[in-house]
């Protein structure tokens, strides 16, 4: 074989190879953006009110993301924290939501939760299990979320 011909068909065979596995494992089963992840336990974090990662929790509906806990300054002004994983197929996509006086909503299938946790839709493809909900505590800027 002419040693061009060889390094167009090795060129071409290398493609191939590099791109084939691309491929399966670019694509989606699902348009589910999440992931499903086993519920986080012992919490136990604070949160400085005063730092940039807190910026969101300045304003009331302002929500912010840390270690799979969704933590929350509900519309009255008070902090919210619930689980970030979804009871109903334990996808990550839990977010606080403006709607109906304030509420967590995963938006893989349409869950919606109140801010005690209580399942507030009975859709299918939705849950009857209730969110976990953990407490918080304000001391001066420092904010506590536990369970």
């Amino acid at each position: 074989m002419e040693r061009k011909k060889f390094l167009r068909t090795l060129g071409a065979g290398a493609a191939f190879a590099i791109t084939f596995p691309c491929l399966g494992s670019c694509s989606k089963d699902s348009e589910v953006e999440g992931e499903i992840v086993t519920p986080p336990t012992n919490i136990d974090f604070t949160i400085d009110l005063t730092s940039s990662e807190a910026a969101k929790l300045a304003n009331n509906g302002g929500f912010i993301l840390k270690n799979l806990v969704v933590v929350v300054k509900n519309l009255e002004g008070e902090f919210v924290a619930a689980t970030q994983i979804c009871s109903h197929e334990q996808y990550d996509q839990v977010r606080f939501v403006n709607q109906d006086g304030g509420i967590f909503y995963c938006d893989v299938h349409g869950s919606r939760f109140s801010q005690t946790g209580t399942p507030l839709n009975e859709i299918p493809n939705s849950t009857s299990k209730a969110l976990k909900i953990y407490n918080t505590s304000l001391e001066g800027s420092i904010l506590r979320v536990f369970e």
